[in-house]
């Protein structure tokens, strides 16, 4: 089955060449001019992933996605945003609120549909079944994680997060190995990212939230 993208943008010309572009790719591809008429598609359409635009006529790309990450039925769809804006904050922003990339315009279709596809390959790669770790257990099939066999609701990119660092105990990852192995890129400019949520998945795991070691000035291992 085809993955399914919603594209979220108001210029109709970029709107255009992106969709064509991704369905020569044999991806299933749906667009909206703005971000109102997008929330009443989402639940006909179910998306794999939004390309999101943050300047859109009335709901706006950063509420969109504020509004996406609270809702418990999508906050686990992918998001890369494709906007003009290019400061450090208005990207940082957008990753902390749940983006899982950031794309500055003008930007290479090549490269746009290179990150769709590597995001969406790291999200539906279900290896082993149930990974177990103390009183923690994965289960990658459902996406799901459970501490003291109760289900912890998380974000995307929380989830993403745990997995990697239970899949590797007592291994010390620099921040900026975090951000290429969970977030797909390298750069020291998005490391505090990293920190934001480590901090969000100490408070959710509460007690266990101290199996997430900090070490100092290099980053974190899980033990």
């Amino acid at each position: 089955m085809n993955s399914s993208i919603l594209i979220i943008e108001d210029e109709d010309e970029l709107r255009e060449i992106i969709k064509f572009n991704l369905e020569k790719e044999n991806f299933n591809v749906y667009d909206s001019g703005n971000a109102n008429d997008a929330l009443i598609m989402l639940d006909e359409l179910s998306p794999d992933l939004i390309l999101l635009d943050l300047m859109l006529p009335g709901l706006k790309g950063e509420q969109f996605l504020n509004i996406l990450k609270k809702n418990e039925k999508y906050k686990n769809i992918l998001v890369i945003v494709i906007s003009a804006k290019d400061k450090e904050d208005d990207i940082v922003k957008c990753l902390e609120s749940g983006a899982d990339d950031y794309l500055v315009k003008p930007f290479s279709i090549r490269v746009l549909i290179t990150k769709v596809k590597k995001l969406l390959e790291k999200s539906f790669d279900i290896k082993e079944d149930i990974k177990e770790y103390k009183d923690i257990k994965i289960d990658e099939s459902n996406y799901k994680i459970y501490v003291d066999g109760k289900p912890l609701e998380l974000t995307h990119k929380e989830y993403s997060l745990l997995c990697f660092l239970v899949k590797h105990p007592k291994k010390v990852f620099t921040r900026n190995q975090l951000l290429s192995n969970v977030w797909g890129y390298s750069s020291d400019v998005y490391t505090r990212t990293v920190d934001s949520h480590i901090s969000s998945l100490r408070k959710k795991l509460k007690d266990k939230g101290s199996y997430i070691k900090s070490i100092q000035k290099i980053g974190y291992k899980f033990e």
